[in-house]
């Protein structure tokens, strides 16, 4: 028995001899006295870490991902809380995908994350993690990596930034940002307060202040399990943070005598869970291609028609941009997530273990709406139903995706003739072209926007209004693509069409003119031109030549699944627990 671990009838069993990294440590041999002897290279004493569990901290820091500048203090404070609890830390950089500094799009670079984090935690001496991470991409990374290593780990997300100012106005970054652009665009907005917004939008260190990607994946991680509770909305800067920082640090160290696993965590349940989580804050788009992504990882059987199914009976009750009004740090005020997990209890599975060593259930018992503004009533939601829809049709066979509750209510139901733009590089170079035909009843249609067509799938999916209907007055249309969009995006945006069009999908086929219609209460999507004309069409089409020649990319291409798989690589699905390194 270890000297720092505490006694008692209600202390967890903690035998050395269970831990992962005695392995390494413990053997009376050349590679173990190889082991230790490094150890004690680097300033290390046998008391440092001799029968403790040795707890790695995953640190996606990086002097390019502005929402983790503050992780180089929030390190330290984990690290000391693992040693409060007798453990011994470890840091290990693993790589930073920052969303608003990498080309074409951090998505192209979620399953490397994914597949450092796992093997990062499988070929070292590491009883537990703590995974560090919250800019969009870096939470599903993380615990895809740590669900299929399957070791011990918690994750502690970095927090939302703080509410920005400029003059009377409360802004949100990314969605403001698109606002003003708009008002820029169409004549009303100076150039002096232009750079005065780009001052002040991002206040502080710390994700999207807005129910953007990187909010809506921190609350699913807690819903699912994967957090202490609070660690969602709590703002990166606050010194509540901070704690929160050492007490996951001292928690790691117990779910490593616990041996308390991700296979624990995430469940059929849990991920229901994170689904109805995702609909009732109003959460983004791009939560179903990483919760599509976590659940493969998991052995979860996982479909599109799930989070349709999910959102038709899940109220929306978060009143939060770009869905909404209010911001992170005002949900944070008003209770924060436990609280509207426990307005929405009856709808949840309260048995699902967390992190924690409690069940959700245990975990939202005691906490309080403060706010009925923020949190919505079950009496007087923001909507009826969860903010995402999943349609079908002949144009997305495998499904799509649209987030209704920011789209215009007059464009719930529309039909209008297509304006395609075959890539992202032809539709920044007419978008405003005065000769453009176009009208506010339009259909705007980008294709290569895909994971394999952009490549990556970048978030290009809320497509610019072109600059004349702008100045018109117009600030929606209908805008369909197979590519992603922003958390921060709003308007009536159809996402993720499936097959994409660099596939082959049927995207690639349409046309100036053809009409498309869409019908979100019918959940339809119908492009209004006859089998005869598309067989034909599809005759003629050519398949487009690979973007990759060589490298990650090259493997990405090869591998990477569709969206409504939600992108990984198909040899990484699934779990790989057992396959230890050997120990010469």
């Amino acid at each position: 028995m270890s000297p720092n671990a505490p006694t008692g009838p209600d202390a967890p069993n903690r035998d050395p001899s269970t831990l992962r990294s005695q392995r390494w440590f413990a053997p009376d041999s050349l590679r173990g006295f190889g082991h230790r002897s490094r150890l004690k290279g680097m300033g290390i004493d046998d008391e440092d870490y001799r029968d403790r569990p040795v707890v790695a901290i995953l640190n996606t820091w990086s002097d390019l991902n502005t929402c983790h500048s503050h992780f180089r203090n929030r390190a330290d404070e984990v690290r000391r809380g693992i040693l409060q609890a007798g453990g011994f830390p470890v840091e290990v950089p693993v790589m930073s995908l920052g969303e608003m500094m990498m080309k074409p799009t951090t998505m192209l670079y979620r399953n490397l994350l994914a597949m450092e984090v796992e093997e990062v935690l499988r070929c070292h001496p590491i009883d537990s993690a703590v995974l560090m991470g919250g800019c969009d991409k870096t939470v599903p990374a993380m615990l895809m990596g740590a669900l299929s290593a399957d070791i011990p780990s918690i994750f502690l997300p970095a927090g939302p930034m703080l509410k920005a100012r400029w003059k009377d106005v409360t802004l949100g970054s990314g969605s403001d940002a698109w606002k003003y652009w708009d008002e820029r665009s169409a004549g009303n907005l100076c150039d002096g307060d232009w750079k005065a917004i780009e001052n002040c939008i991002a206040r502080s260190a710390g994700t999207c202040m807005t129910m953007g990607t990187a909010s809506t994946m921190a609350c699913v991680a807690e819903a699912m399990g994967f957090t202490l509770p609070g660690a969602a909305c709590t703002p990166a800067v606050l010194a509540e943070h901070s704690r929160l920082a050492v007490q996951t640090g001292r928690r790691a160290v117990d779910m490593a005598w616990e041996s308390l696993r991700p296979s624990q965590i995430v469940t059929p349940e849990s991920i229901d869970n994170a689904i109805r989580t995702d609909m009732t804050i109003g959460g983004s788009t791009n939560a179903i291609v990483h919760i599509l992504a976590i659940a493969g990882r998991a052995c979860v059987p996982l479909t599109l028609d799930r989070f349709d199914e999910l959102s038709r009976s899940t109220p929306m009750l978060g009143d939060l941009r770009p869905s909404g009004q209010f911001l992170m740090e005002d949900f944070y005020n008003a209770g924060g997530l436990a609280a509207l997990l426990q307005r929405l209890s009856h709808l949840l599975n309260l048995d699902c273990l967390t992190v924690s060593g409690h069940t959700l259930g245990q975990q939202i018992e005691a906490a309080e709406v403060i706010d009925d503004a923020v949190i919505r009533p079950l009496e007087n939601p923001v909507s009826p139903a969860g903010g995402t829809c999943v349609l079908r049709g002949n144009l997305a066979p495998d499904g799509c995706v649209i987030k209704s509750v920011a789209a215009d209510p007059r464009l719930i139901k529309h039909c209008g003739p297509a304006v395609v733009f075959d890539d992202y590089a032809a539709m920044k170079a007419r978008i405003d072209d005065p000769d453009l035909q176009v009208t506010a009843d339009s259909v705007l249609v980008l294709r290569s926007a895909g994971a394999l067509g952009a490549p990556g799938m970048p978030e290009w999916g809320m497509l610019p209004i072109p600059k004349k209907l702008l100045q018109q007055g117009v600030r929606d249309m209908v805008r369909i693509s197979d590519a992603r969009m922003s958390g921060t995006s709003y308007g009536t945006c159809v996402l993720h069409v499936s097959p994409e069009s660099f596939a082959g999908g049927p995207l690639a086929l349409v046309r100036d003119g053809d009409l498309i219609e869409i019908d979100i209460d019918a959940r339809r999507i119908h492009w209004h031109v006859a089998d005869e004309e598309i067989a034909r069409r599809r005759a003629a089409w050519r398949a487009p030549e690979a973007k990759f020649s060589r490298g990650y990319g090259q493997m990405y291409s090869a591998h990477v699944q569709g969206a409504q798989q939600g992108c990984d690589f198909d040899f990484l699905t699934g779990r790989s627990p057992g396959e230890e390194p050997d120990i010469f």
